[in-house]
Order: C-alpha cells, then sequence, then structure tokens
C-alpha cells in the first residue's frame, strides 16, 4: 500500500524535470525563430526545422524500414501534416515580429480551441463548465488585444491564433489515430510530410545561408525535436494534471529571453490576459483528468 502510494511521487519528479526541459528548449528555439527572422522568413525557417527533424529520425526510418510508416489511414496524416506544416509557418512569423511573450500567451489558446474541435470532431460529451472555461479563456485574448492597445489585432496576432487553431486540429487528428498508430509512426510521418509540405514555402523565399547561420538554422530544427520530446517524456512520465502547470513556465523563460536579448517589455494587460488564459486552460486540463478518472472507476467498477 505505502509502495503503490509512492510510486506517482518520482514519476511526476521526472516528468517535471522532462518538462522544463521542453520549456527550456522551446523558449531556446524561440529566441533563434526570432534572432533569424530578418534574413530567413517563417517558411525557410519552417523547412530547416522539419529537415533537422527528419534527420534526426532518420536512422530510426532506415531501422525499421517500412514498419516506420505502417498506417491504415493516410488521409488524415496527410491532413495533420498539411495543417501541422502551415501553423508552423504561421506561428513561426508571429514569433519572429511580435514580442515573445505575447505570442507566446497567445499559443496556448490551442487549448481552448479543442473544446469546440471536440465537440464537432471527435463527437466528444462537452460540459457547461469547459464551455465556460473556453469563453473565459478567449476573453483573456480580448484583454491582450483590446483596441487602441500596443499589443493590437494586427498580422502577427492573427497568424498566431489562426497557428494555434490548426495544432488544435493536429492534436484532435492525434486523438483519433493513438487509438491504432503508435507515437513513433505519427512522428516519421509528421516529419517527412511535414518536410515535403515545407518546399513550396522555402523555394520561393530560398537563399542561400551563410555558414553560422546555417548551424543556427539546424541547431534550431535539433532543438526543437529535442523539446517536442521531451514533452512527450514528460507527459509520459508523470501526471497529466500534475504536468500541464509546469508546461506554463514557458512564458515566464520567453518572457524573460524577451527582456534580456531583445530589450521587451510585456505589457500589464499582455500578463493579465496571459493570466486569463492559463487559468482556463489549466482548469479544462485538470477537469478532463478528473473526468477521465471518474470514467476509469466507474468501468472497474462495472468490471
Amino acid at each position: 500500500m505505502s509502495t503503490a502510494a509512492a510510486q506517482p511521487r518520482p514519476d511526476n519528479l521526472r516528468g517535471a524535470l522532462w518538462m522544463l526541459g521542453s520549456a527550456l528548449g522551446f523558449t531556446a528555439m524561440t529566441v533563434l525563430i526570432k534572432f533569424l527572422g530578418d534574413d530567413y522568413p517563417a517558411a525557410l525557417q519552417t523547412f530547416y526545422r522539419q529537415a533537422a527533424g527528419f534527420a534526426v529520425l532518420l536512422p530510426l526510418i532506415l531501422r525499421r524500414g517500412r514498419a516506420a510508416y505502417a498506417t491504415t489511414r493516410p488521409g488524415i496524416l496527410l491532413f495533420r501534416s498539411a495543417a501541422g506544416t502551415l501553423a508552423m509557418i504561421l506561428s513561426f512569423y508571429a514569433f519572429q515580429k511580435m514580442p515573445l511573450a505575447d505570442a507566446n500567451a497567445l499559443s496556448f489558446t490551442r487549448t481552448l480551441w479543442l473544446v469546440p474541435l471536440a465537440a464537432f470532431v471527435v463527437r466528444e460529451r462537452v460540459g457547461p463548465l469547459r464551455i465556460a472555461a473556453a469563453l473565459v479563456g478567449f476573453g483573456g485574448v480580448l484583454l491582450m488585444l483590446r483596441p487602441g492597445a500596443d499589443f493590437s489585432l494586427g498580422l502577427p496576432a492573427l497568424a498566431m491564433l489562426a497557428a494555434s487553431f490548426l495544432f488544435a486540429l493536429t492534436i484532435t487528428g492525434m486523438k483519433v489515430m493513438t487509438r491504432d498508430h503508435s507515437p513513433t509512426v505519427l512522428l516519421v510521418w509528421a516529419m517527412t510530410l511535414g518536410l515535403i509540405f515545407s518546399l513550396p514555402g522555402a523555394f520561393i523565399a530560398w537563399r542561400w545561408p551563410e555558414p553560422v547561420d546555417l548551424a543556427l538554422l539546424c541547431l534550431m530544427g535539433v532543438i526543437g525535436t529535442a523539446t517536442q520530446a521531451c514533452y512527450i517524456k514528460g507527459m509520459q512520465a508523470g501526471d497529466a494534471a500534475a504536468m500541464a502547470p509546469i508546461d506554463y513556465t514557458r512564458l515566464v523563460f520567453t518572457a524573460a529571453a524577451g527582456f534580456l536579448l531583445f530589450q521587451e517589455v510585456p505589457t500589464v494587460w499582455t500578463l493579465a490576459g496571459a493570466g486569463v488564459v492559463v487559468a482556463s486552460t489549466l482548469f479544462i486540463t485538470l477537469r478532463e483528468q478528473q473526468l477521465a478518472r471518474s470514467a476509469k472507476l466507474s468501468g472497474e467498477a462495472d468490471a
């Protein structure tokens, strides 16, 4: 009994460390996106991000052969990758053009988009509490984008909101695909198709990078892949409800990086709106975790 009760603690500790690694990696990636943004457009950066990620996975693909691409639903994979690639281009553009803290705060709206998508796409039952939390969260977005504020509803902010919606679509698709596909297969398909889908935009914006810039672009891609891997590891190792708050350390890290490296100072309205978005998305995450546990206990009782 005592052993079982103590088991979640080391798992959550290990998961928290993975999540912190993901937050730090994400911050480093966004710093490179912004630093290189004056010379390399978002579409070109996305190509290098996908190319580096594919290179990291290439040994696994070669080792597993056709099994790395085993799927019964290529259509959903194509849609997920197209949406994910476009979302990455839009988010990179937003990080280039907006203060890091502002863009990062808007990126968390993907959790809010999951509420209507769960109802209309996955046909999940969405209760009034989740709907209310989503509406409050979008109220936080309006607080950040209030008319006449420094943080105005320009193209970069719209790009990040659109990217968050598209990322939410890919997450919804992943929920469907994980029923009969392994995470490795989904990651391999995402990187391969992402590289292909990023080619047209990269071709239009193409320029040969300087050796130092090429190294930084490749480093950005490797860090992005490692960030994704750390996030998956963290969620696997720890309880989702305990890991979700740790992911919000990204807000602190990106705000600090923006201030120290780019002299960006978040406004009071940005901080207030971000707080509302964080609180609402945390509530949604914790609520979903509570419902999942209740359903599991109910199933065990029926058995």
